[in-house]
């Protein structure tokens, strides 16, 4: 795959919205496709500015209708899996979240207010959502399972979490791998 398009309209993304980068940090955007083949529909673009033992701070890339899949931060080791917050620094993203407190996924009709990508119905569990505008946030407790998509201009999701261990993260799908180039 060619990443060099999506790093360079994930860079377009980042300047909309107003999140100023280095050239150093420029050179870092990672593309997550998940081992899928309908990235960019399923996918993710990301920056990490740092991921220690203690914390972890990154810049979530989302284009138009982009799909983050189902997953979890299980506990490991010692610990009891990542803890994070999403706080929207620009457009729309819906985020699903495996909590009874937040809105049922239906609108007065009882139609879908956010759907999965077609054909992926299945692997998308959570049915309860908050819709995450700018300055806007919400912290997913570990082991919970969440998925996220962006609104149709697409979105930047600023992430705060305890340390990033991708490698233990499970997934709804089996057919993922996380995988970034």
């Amino acid at each position: 795959m060619n990443k060099q398009p999506y790093i360079a309209e994930s860079l377009a993304v980042l300047e909309q919205a107003h999140i100023v980068l280095t050239e150093a940090e420029k050179q870092h955007i990672e593309i997550a496709h998940f081992n899928l083949p309908d990235y960019p529909r399923s996918g993710l673009q990301l920056l990490t500015y740092c991921n220690s033992p203690l914390y972890c701070a990154k810049e979530l890339v989302l284009f138009a209708d982009q799909t983050c899949p189902e997953h979890r931060h299980p506990p490991y080791k010692d610990r009891p899996g990542k803890q994070e917050t999403f706080r929207c620094r620009w457009g729309e993203v819906y985020l699903f979240v495996d909590d009874p407190a937040l809105t049922l996924n239906q609108d007065a009709q009882g139609n879908p207010v956010c759907c999965p990508p077609q054909g992926d119905e299945e692997w998308y569990t959570c049915d309860r959502f908050i819709l995450l505008r700018p300055g806007e946030q919400y912290t997913i407790m570990p082991d919970t399972r969440h998925w996220f998509k962006a609104g149709p201009h697409g979105a930047v999701v600023s992430e705060f979490s305890t340390e990033n261990t991708d490698e233990y993260d499970i997934f709804t799908d089996p057919r993922i791998k996380r995988l970034a180039c």
